[in-house]
């Protein structure tokens, strides 16, 4: 990883500008009524999970151009992942994605170990073939039209849990590329009832301390028709399955223009909100880095969460879900944690008695200036220090760059070649 004097002089060299912008950001916000130590310790505590897969270089259905020292296997996917926490303090946890990170449980926690990291919820995969696979997913996985196929994708999922209780996890995401291309391909409705039958056999072998969050998307890889294609679908599925099922919430699997902060709060109200892939969009499902393209949205996100905090029960998971294709994947998913924190730091500086007085009273225009009031805020300083009494960089990006770290590393893995497109 990198050598911790290096992170301790980086920090030296900024300590004192630093100090200067905390102090007087505490100024300001104390004649707001608001105490700085303790936003900064609620930010310092909070965390949001790594993807495995989001440390390699990613691509479009077209390309995939690799970068110099991608991780050839789980392992080196944990040094990045370990490296990331290190510098931001913020991404204690990572979710593996299975068969790609399949390997010996004991391994994995020794690694995790070494590099610091615990393990958030499992991934299948039944959205590709892989090698000596019996069955293939081309025409569906949990909703495939033959049963033997359903088989071999429930059998899957519950090899996820068993690897998953091995390593300590406690969650199964299970998102499916089942769907159509063309009118008349798929019956909707057998279609659907296929694939509650087979997700009540994995849910029936959830751990009683497990939760198994489905995940919904509006299109791609099947173009015409989804088979889990919105929150709607998603919430049915949660109801049907039990109290252990949960919508998982991408922010880039949405049509144009939803409103998704509101759907965030309908699943909350109705106890199966079940986390989130933080990530951004512009046009589709682009896997943009969290914040690239509307910060206020994913502070808007974060206001229905403080909102709800201390709600009976409400513990969503926070992962991060990325594609890096012109970038270092360690610098996008290190921009991308902060800028979680950045939009629940934000979220915490909302006036919530002048807020609901506002909403009360039918105050439109303030009860929108009460939310702008926050997110303008600049609370950099506050991020900064929390990083700071963690040990971890005032400055991540600038210190991974001085680190060396992935030439370092580009030295010993293998390159890897541009062929194919997809994030494998």
């Amino acid at each position: 990883m990198i050598d911790q004097s290096t992170i301790a002089a980086a920090n030296e060299a900024a300590d004192a500008d630093l100090r200067a912008d905390y102090d007087a950001l505490g100024d300001h916000l104390s004649r707001r009524g608001i105490d700085i130590a303790a936003i900064k310790d609620k930010v310092a505590a909070y965390g949001v999970a790594i993807p495995s897969w989001g440390v390699g270089t990613g691509g479009t259905r077209f390309a995939r151009f690799p970068g110099a020292g991608e991780p050839a296997g789980v392992f080196d996917k944990l040094d990045d992942c370990g490296v990331i926490h290190q510098l931001t303090g913020a991404t204690p946890r990572v979710s593996l994605h299975i068969p790609w990170d399949d390997a010996d449980p004991a391994d994995l926690l020794a690694k995790a170990e070494e590099t610091g990291l615990s393990f958030d919820a499992m991934n299948s995969n039944t959205f590709q073939d892989q090698p000596g696979q019996a069955q293939s997913y081309k025409y569906g996985s949990l909703s495939h039209t033959d049963a033997a196929t359903r088989a071999q994708a429930v059998e899957h999922n519950l090899y996820c849990i068993e690897m998953g209780q091995r390593i300590g996890s406690k969650a199964l995401t299970v998102w499916v590329g089942d769907g159509s291309n063309f009118p008349g391909q798929s019956n909707f409705t057998k279609q659907f009832e296929r694939y509650l039958e087979s997700a009540k056999q994995v849910y029936a072998a959830l751990p009683a301390d497990w939760r198994l969050f489905t995940e919904h998307k509006m299109f791609e890889p099947a173009f015409y028709s989804t088979v889990v294609q919105d929150w709607g679908t998603n919430y049915l599925i949660a109801r049907e399955l039990g109290e252990q099922a949960h919508c998982l919430v991408d922010l880039g699997h949405h049509a144009p223009n939803v409103n998704i902060e509101m759907i965030v709060a309908r699943l909350i109200q109705f106890g199966k909100l079940g986390g989130f892939h933080f990530n951004d969009s512009k046009y589709g499902d682009d896997d943009l880095d969290t914040a690239a393209i509307d910060p206020y949205r994913l502070f808007l996100v974060f206001n229905e969460l403080v909102d709800a905090a201390g709600t009976p029960g409400f513990d969503p998971a926070h992962m991060l879900d990325q594609s890096h294709n012109v970038t270092d994947p360690i610098e996008s998913l290190m921009n991308s944690a902060m800028e979680v924190q950045r939009a629940y730091a934000q979220a915490l500086l909302v006036d919530r008695t002048a807020l609901a007085g506002y909403q009360d009273t039918n105050d439109a225009l303030m009860a929108s200036e009460t939310l702008k009031t926050a997110f303008r805020t600049d609370v950099t300083p506050i991020l900064k220090m929390a990083r700071r009494d963690r040990d971890a960089a005032i400055d991540p990006v600038a210190t991974y760059r001085r680190s060396g770290y992935r030439a370092r590393v580009a030295e010993t893995r293998p390159s890897s070649d541009g062929i194919g497109g997809g994030i494998v």
